[in-house]
């Protein structure tokens, strides 16, 4: 759950941005909307507020360009085992180390993990004064005595007549209120205070009972359940905050108007003064679940003027209106989205399949406990084979992957070049002996020796690489949080369908780089060649926490006929590294007899 606070803090921001929208559209459009309409605009807002809570993709990632909330990274890759199906009698040579390494930053999680604290502390905080609250309302109500005065009642019941309501609402008399309060949303009831009681007079008390009725006929009581909780979740937010404060006052003047339209025109005035007289006697401690006809000073300065210059809404106008409002919940509709990780843009291809060739392919029995997919190109038929459209189509880490277009980088850049790969070992003791020494593009392809590419990657610079990443479409083309990192866990997105649309630019040259340089790079991805064929292929495994959960195995075959283009993909909890990917996918490479 701490992984979750962040991903909320940060919606926060879009919700702050639609509430901003929500505020202008009131202003600017004000006469075009109702009043009952300009409430239940609000009603949007509370919508989109639940948006974060819905459930998402376990690839869940939105907001991985911060590097200070990334999980535990690793610098990665692929295994510690030779895989024996590429022992074959002809050649057994260069196949890559599959090194996982797991470095563990506590300073992230113990930063989630005090949010994700304070977030909880302050809801608790919330929920008791709200509890505090209600248990104060629900001594006053213990208190109340049913309503006794007969000119009230006759006067009540009028009332309910007037607006058809049937349902018997019990209506109370306390000492404890200035102002009417309606409670209750399954047991609705209705508290009077005795004052107003004792000084009856009838319009007045017309006036008061029709706009709690008002209240219960547009279950308003349910609403503010709603507001109380996104009071409580959204504790922190100013804005929330403001915006939960104008949706009271819309809703007071919805009711007001509601009123007002049931009145005479000559009547309006007495009610304006009715909202007058309780401009000095407004409840100082608001009370949940509860709606009444005070409000604050401020709040009731603009009912009145409100009433004012209420004129009865032409036809056109409520067309106009519920025009409005369609247009502005289709927008709230459309942007919603944004605050999910799993309908990103960034998190999943969109991938146009109008001109491709594709089949199914049923090879899950390959891949057992484990989550995946499997893409496979044919170049002569330009046919595509695929396990799992839809996780192929997710963007998630490269992890060593990367490193096919990192060292291409290098060399158009003349970082190295095909001549002169040598890189020294800066005497640092890392956890593989094979990382313990100089090493050539070949060798540290082959044991996928991180400080090799790190030392790449920090010559070539941010600026440079995000140019080549977006110059090649390189998945998400982000390159953000450590330049030593961005590829593990965090910045850095890819799906295999990319993978392997991304190989078949590399193997054709479509990127137009230096052919030196891309076969300096195919050279060191060659991992077996045979009478049947030559392989090449870079495996990638991100490991967190310790443990292994995410698998890459991409590459492509040459024959004497044809090429295949491959990316495999596996995750899981532990034991998802790229060796297994690998074996998975020259399990299903020999049984269609392409390996």
């Amino acid at each position: 759950m701490t992984s979750f606070i962040i991903h909320f803090l940060l919606c926060n921001f879009l919700i702050s941005g639609m509430i901003g929208v929500l505020f202008l559209v009131k202003k600017q459009f004000k006469k075009y909307l109702t009043s009952r309409t300009q409430y239940n605009l609000w009603f949007l807002l509370l919508g989109v507020m639940t948006v974060p809570f819905l459930p998402v993709s376990s690839n869940f990632s939105l907001f991985s360009w911060i590097p200070d909330f990334q999980n535990v990274t690793s610098p990665d890759n692929p295994a510690s085992n030779t895989i024996s199906a590429l022992n074959t009698p002809v050649t057994a040579v260069n196949w890559m180390n599959d090194f996982s390494v797991s470095v563990s930053s506590q300073t992230p999680s113990v930063i989630r993990m005090i949010l994700f604290s304070i977030w909880i502390i302050g809801m608790l905080a919330m929920i008791l004064l709200v509890l505090k609250s209600s248990f104060r309302l629900h001594r006053i109500k213990k208190s109340a005595l049913p309503l006794q005065n007969r000119n009230v009642q006759n006067l009540y019941h009028k009332c309910c007549k007037e607006l058809n309501i049937v349902k018997d609402i019990p209506i109370y008399s306390t000492a404890f209120f200035t102002s009417p309060v309606m409670t209750g949303s399954i047991k609705p009831c209705i508290y009077l205070p005795i004052h107003l009681i004792s000084d009856y007079k009838p319009e007045t008390m017309r006036y008061m009972l029709l706009h709690e009725l008002q209240h219960y006929r547009h279950k308003d009581n349910i609403a503010n359940y709603l507001m109380n909780l996104a009071g409580i979740v959204y504790w922190f937010n100013p804005l929330i905050w403001l915006a939960l404060r104008s949706m009271r006052n819309d809703r007071e003047i919805a009711c007001d108007i509601a009123v007002l339209n049931i009145l005479d025109s000559d009547q309006y005035q007495e009610y304006g003064y009715t909202l007058i007289n309780f401009a000095e006697k407004i409840s100082l401690t608001p009370f949940p679940f509860s709606s009444g006809l005070g409000g604050t000073v401020t709040q009731i300065h603009a009912r009145i003027l409100n009433i004012a210059a209420y004129q009865t809404p032409s036809g056109i106008n409520k067309v106009r209106s519920v025009i409005l409002f369609s247009i502005i919940a289709v927008f709230f509709l459309g942007i919603t989205p944004v605050l999910t990780s799993y309908t990103a843009a960034n998190e999943r291809y969109a991938w146009d399949t109008s001109d491709k060739r594709i089949v199914d392919l049923d090879v899950a029995d390959y891949f057992q406990q484990y989550d995946g997919s499997f893409v496979l190109y044919d170049l002569n038929r330009a046919e595509w084979n695929i396990y799992n459209m839809d996780t192929a189509a997710i963007r998630i880490s490269p992890y060593s992957t990367y490193k096919i277009y990192d060292a291409l980088f290098a060399l158009e850049e003349n970082i190295i070049t095909p001549e002169h790969s040598l890189l020294a070992w800066d005497h640092e003791n890392y956890s593989f002996e094979a990382w313990n020494q100089d090493q050539t593009l070949s060798s540290a392809m082959r044991s996928s020796v991180n400080w090799y590419f790190q030392n790449l990657d920090h010559q070539l610079g941010r600026k440079t690489l995000r140019s080549y990443f977006q110059k090649i479409g390189y998945g998400n083309e982000t390159v953000n949080g450590d330049l030593s990192s961005y590829w593990m866990e965090s910045s850095l997105k890819i799906s295999p369908l990319e993978q392997v649309e991304l190989l078949i630019s590399f193997y054709q040259n479509e990127f137009d780089f230096a052919p030196e340089n891309i076969q300096a790079v195919k050279d060191s991805l060659q991992l077996s060649s045979s009478a049947a064929g030559t392989l090449y292929g870079k495996t990638g495994t991100g490991r967190i926490d310790g443990q292994d959960t995410s698998g890459w195995f991409i590459g492509f075959i040459e024959t004497t006929e044809n090429t295949y283009f491959f990316a495999s993909n596996i995750q899981a909890e532990r034991n998802a590294t790229g060796s297994m990917a690998a074996e998975i996918s020259l399990s299903i490479l020999s049984d269609k007899n392409i390996w």
